[in-house]
């Protein structure tokens, strides 16, 4: 085997889980690349970073921890391919990302449950997850010779105006764990759509999936040095560098405000191109009109899917009164329903947080808010049981003013709190620094729209629980972010506009 190469085998017996369904566990014997993938290969270095699986609390693997001077050479390889990259046809780009996708849907299995193994979701879940990555590299694949510059002549006359779009140069992105293939393919398809070169630094935690990436890249033949990628234990030491060299003109991120705030201090430096998709705080409004079981199963959705961790997963349920109790009993009886467990055991709903510490602090804003007053109708506490789960947790009596309500939870806790009118609703969801997410249910559509408008947040779902779509332009507004990933939009975060004025005699 070779040594950027491990082998596991998952292997269990038969176990019960917290709402007592019994399922067999898979054993899987899966390999993983586990080294850095730079210039066109898999480099030789010593694994020596492990790789936790959250479900069971043991080590799947070691990966290598690149160094500074290591994660240079990534940024040079991108250079030293940025300019015949660019220069190549837009018919072989957008080629070279069909047969990704394709790649990457031959695969499935293997990406879910690599997935799973390592970040927790249940593997459905993970299933989706190849689905909704995978279709980014299809869809800018489809918007790489659409990519339109203009013609015309000078109001004076006398002069003709050319404009055309080229690509921005080399980029700097930087994923998260929650969801370790769809955060990359959004950047990096878009990237190679534009012709530019890429470097890939994925989240600590969730590596493998990304190096997997790497291998399909690496397998339809995608030139050394277009997409590189390395790990690291230390993102701050290991970006910066890169962050701070003239040569790069992109940087691309998708985690914490906190985070991105900094990364735009070092970007400014350079004047780089920046977009930051942060932190959200979404609320879920039920306002008057609404479909209370319809209701219901969207917020399974926007608070349950990917065990609460997602930026744009439902924080705050804002529920008219007339509405609330109602709701609130329906929501717990059905958060009640869901399995919990390893995912990668048939039916499981709910999987471990991501790691211990993200376990400390949902516990944490949970027992802050009880103490305060708040009621949990269902969950409420930790689950006793090897890795890092969390019960699926419904509040009701909470303080608007409690962190639970004002703070991303990234876990399974759905606070409610109910209001009087559709402009308290609205007062109290846009009463947030963030701008990402929103959802509101209602079967008045002129109460639909106009609600629609008046959240300030990026993104609206209205009468739906899940609006993330390649096709769409995804992004937030105040502290949530800048730019948009997705959509006809999305190509253009890696394009600069350039314009010749010709003279005419």
């Amino acid at each position: 085997m070779r040594s950027s190469e491990s082998r596991t085998r998952l292997e269990s017996k038969w176990q019960e889980s917290p709402c007592h369904h019994r399922c067999p566990r898979r054993v899987i014997d899966m390999p993983f690349k586990t080294s850095h993938y730079i210039a066109g290969r898999f480099t030789d270095d010593e694994p020596s970073l492990p790789v936790e699986n959250p479900a069971t609390g043991q080590e799947l693997t070691k990966v290598a921890d690149a160094s500074p001077e290591q994660a240079m050479t990534a940024l040079d390889a991108a250079v030293d391919a940025a300019e015949e990259f660019a220069a190549t046809e837009p018919r072989y780009r957008a080629e070279l990302l069909r047969s990704a996708y394709e790649a990457i849907i031959s695969r499935t299995d293997e990406f879910a449950e690599t997935m799973t193994l390592e970040m927790g979701k249940p593997l459905e879940e993970s299933r989706g997850e190849v689905t909704y990555g995978a279709e980014f590299l299809r869809w800018f694949a489809e918007e790489t010779p659409r990519v339109y510059g203009r013609w015309s002549t000078a109001p004076s006359g006398g002069s003709r105006l050319l404009t055309m779009k080229q690509p921005v140069g080399p980029v700097l992105a930087i994923t998260p764990w929650n969801f370790p293939l769809a955060m990359a393919t959004r950047k990096l398809g878009p990237a190679i759509a534009a012709g530019c070169t890429s470097v890939l630094k994925p989240a600590q935690l969730t590596p493998l999936t990304a190096l997997l990436l790497m291998d399909v890249f690496d397998s339809v033949g995608l030139p050394a040095g277009v997409v590189n990628c390395f790990v690291s234990s230390d993102s701050a030491a290991t970006t910066g560098p890169i962050i701070a060299d003239p040569r790069l003109r992109k940087l691309t991120f998708t985690g914490s405000t906190a985070v991105g705030v900094t990364l735009l201090e070092q970007a400014a430096d350079n004047v780089l191109r920046t977009s930051m998709e942060l932190g959200g705080n979404a609320p879920f409004l039920v306002l008057a009109g609404a479909d209370v079981d319809r209701a219901v199963e969207g917020a399974i959705v926007a608070k349950m899917r990917n065990i609460g961790q997602a930026c744009t997963a439902a924080n705050r349920f804002i529920v008219h009164h007339s509405h609330c109790e109602e709701f609130a009993t329906k929501f717990a009886r059905r958060v009640c329903e869901l399995v919990i467990g390893n995912g990668m055991d048939d039916g499981v709903k709910i999987g471990p947080l991501v790691s211990a510490g993200a376990l400390d602090g949902v516990e944490s804003v949970v027992r802050e808010a009880i103490d305060a007053g708040a009621r949990a109708l269902v969950g409420g506490s930790r689950i006793d049981r090897p890795g890092h789960f969390m019960e699926p947790t419904v509040l009701v009596d909470v303080d608007p003013a409690s962190k639970v309500f004002r703070e991303e939870i990234f876990g399974p806790v759905a606070p409610i709190v109910p209001v009087g009118s559709t402009d308290e609703a609205i007062a109290l969801a846009n009463d947030t620094s963030y701008g990402l997410m929103s959802y509101a249910y209602t079967d008045d559509l002129d109460e639909g729209l106009t609600v629609s408008e008046r959240l300030q947040f990026g993104m609206v779902g209205l009468n739906t629980g899940l609006v993330s779509n390649p096709a769409a332009p995804f992004g937030g507004v105040k502290a949530s972010g800048l730019g948009r990933e997705g959509g006809p939009e999305g190509i253009n975060e890696y394009l600069e506009i350039k314009y010749v004025g010709i003279g005419m005699k």
